[in-house]
């Protein structure tokens, strides 16, 4: 999933697996632990992974099924902490639109888009949260309660303050505007960590599968809270418009109003939580195996061991480098709208028909990439997500000579719409495919690290590209002085002559669409000699991913 804007505004939470810690029937096959033993002996190739030890023996207990009317409760706790979360990053998806309403260059949009990288950066500290914890406060909660406050402290905190932040005088405080926000989603990713942890062991064996369809709806569900509805509330045209009947010369919610409420709700619920759930005890009734509590290196020198490995660190690599053909199309179109006119909370609530679509899509998708070979669908649709890149380009420039006195006309906004679904099919192409490969070719005896380590390199690969595409929109662009002879734009201190002699900037060429052209011959430059070397990747044998896990007795 990629960085976000309105057009796509997955940004950095499409992240799955975030449990670092091993569990105990995840790391120890069929209950037998061995001294210096090694798995699969036979197989050559593996990776010595560091040793593990293990602190409690799996004892055998007769299973229980509970149906899921049984544990309601818990799965509407889950999801309601994964719509909590979603909150945070659905109003920093919301931030660049509003900055861009405020002329700000795209070189501050690229500062502001660090706001999106902690969930691509968790796997750092995600140990830590797994392997540090009060034994008497409980292990998740540990680390939710505080993570919580501190969300809904900055959350009143900034309230406060974000009016200041928006409306200074020389321009919105950028720096500042990162800074806070990139605390809000560091926080988020953090309690991500421990809420995904936690389902673990709230949920039954049986149930467990619930986890994942709370993570993405509640996520989902926030996400929609904190961007689209919070976008269409603040807009004086859309309020005006569709929800008043006497106009006025603001929207219903500010941002200020909008994030003390959040706030207040993140302090009243994280109370409610510590007060009122106790944190399941592991295995207690449950049918749960007890979880394995790894020591913080060792978790640490198995992910270094896993990157190690050949195929490992060469489909890392790949990862990393195969969105740069997407970048301009991904973090920069939206803005561009943006500032030809197209009013930001028309834009968000586009992503609103798009949710049938996107429920859908992984489901249609994941009939063709169950079998031995998923990334050949990534490679088949690399090429049309790029082509698509160029379509949003030319929506781009289409956009100034389709525009009225009164707005937009419909058929534009259908034009938009369907170029939206297309990038979208081929978007989650590329992304289940991705996931299939990821779940293939991951060690089952260390899933959980292993999915989390190539998921946190898949968003990494999105993010980075992201910010240099938004950093070098304005040096790609060209300007000419108008209105003052002999002067010139090529410089900053050119432009303030230009300015002093009653000239106007023109721009001549805009660096969105240099970057756009530029973008998709790399893109399909990677797409002919790497896109072929991710492919044989998958004639790999298992030997190729898997490393040898060696445990010890206690």
């Amino acid at each position: 999933m990629e960085h976000g804007n309105a057009l796509t505004h997955k940004n950095g939470r499409q992240r799955k697996q975030a449990a670092v810690g091993l569990r105990h029937s995840e790391s120890i096959k069929d209950g037998n632990r061995t001294e210096m033993g090694v798995i699969d002996p036979e197989v050559e190739g593996e990776a010595d992974c560091p040793t593990l030890g293990s602190d409690s023996e799996v004892r055998m207990r007769p299973r229980v099924r509970r149906g899921i009317q049984a544990e309601l409760g818990n799965v509407s706790l889950l999801l309601f902490l994964y719509v909590l979360q979603g909150i945070p990053l659905g109003l920093a998806g919301s931030i660049p639109l509003l900055l861009q309403g405020k002329n700000v260059s795209y070189k501050d949009q690229a500062v502001f888009s660090f706001v999106f990288w902690p969930f691509s950066l968790k796997l750092l500290w995600a140990p830590l949260v797994d392997a540090l914890y009060f034994s008497k406060f409980g292990r998740r909660k540990s680390w939710l309660i505080p993570t919580q406050y501190l969300l809904g402290l900055f959350m009143l905190y900034l309230s406060l303050r974000v009016d200041s932040l928006l409306q200074r005088d020389g321009g919105p405080n950028i720096i500042a505007l990162t800074s806070v926000f990139f605390m809000l989603a560091f926080l988020a990713a953090t309690q991500d960590i421990a809420v995904d942890g936690w389902a673990l062991t709230m949920l039954s064996r049986e149930n467990v599968g619930y986890a994942s369809t709370c993570n993405s709806v509640g996520q989902t569900a926030g996400y929609f809270l904190g961007n689209v509805l919070f976008l269409a509330l603040e807009s004086v045209d859309f309020c005006n418009k569709y929800l008043r009947v006497e106009p006025k010369e603001t929207g219903i919610v500010t941002l200020s109003d909008f994030l003390f409420f959040w706030g207040v709700v993140f302090l009243v619920s994280t109370t409610l939580v510590a007060v009122l759930k106790s944190e399941n005890e592991p295995g207690k009734g449950k049918g749960a195996d007890p979880e394995e509590t790894q020591g913080v290196w060792e978790t640490y020198k198995l992910l270094f061991t896993i990157i190690k490995m050949p195929a490992v660190f060469t489909f890392c690599v790949l990862l990393l480098t195969a969105k740069i053909g997407f970048s301009a199309a991904d973090a920069v179109t939206g803005l561009k709208l943006v500032e030809a006119g197209v009013p930001k909370a028309q834009l968000a609530l586009l992503a609103v028909p798009m949710v049938p679509l996107q429920i859908l899509l992984p489901v249609v998708i994941s009939k063709y990439t169950a079998g031995p070979r998923p990334l050949d669908v990534f490679y088949k649709a690399f090429p049309f997500r790029l082509i698509i890149g160029l379509e949003f380009a030319l929506l781009v420039w289409w956009t100034p000579n389709v525009r009225q006195e009164e707005g937009f006309p419909v058929y534009y906004y259908g034009v938009v719409l369907l170029s939206y679904a297309v990038h979208q099919i081929t978007l989650y192409s590329m992304y289940v495919a991705g996931m299939a490969f990821h779940a293939k070719v991951s060690d089952p005896l260390i899933g959980g690290t292993y999915m989390t380590l190539l998921n946190t390199v898949t968003n990494l690969g999105g993010n980075w590209p992201s910010t240099v595409a938004l950093w070098l929109v304005d040096p790609l662009t060209w300007k000419e002085c108008q209105g003052a002879f002999g002067q010139t734009w090529a410089s900053p201190e050119a432009a303030g002559l230009c300015i002093k002699a009653g000239g106007t900037s023109a721009t001549t060429l805009d660096g969105y669409y240099v970057e756009s052209v530029v973008c998709v011959l790399i893109g399909l430059a990677w797409w002919v000699w790497l896109g072929k070397k991710m492919k044989r990747l998958q004639d790999h044998g298992p030997a190729a991913w898997r490393c040898r896990l060696i445990t010890v007795n206690d």
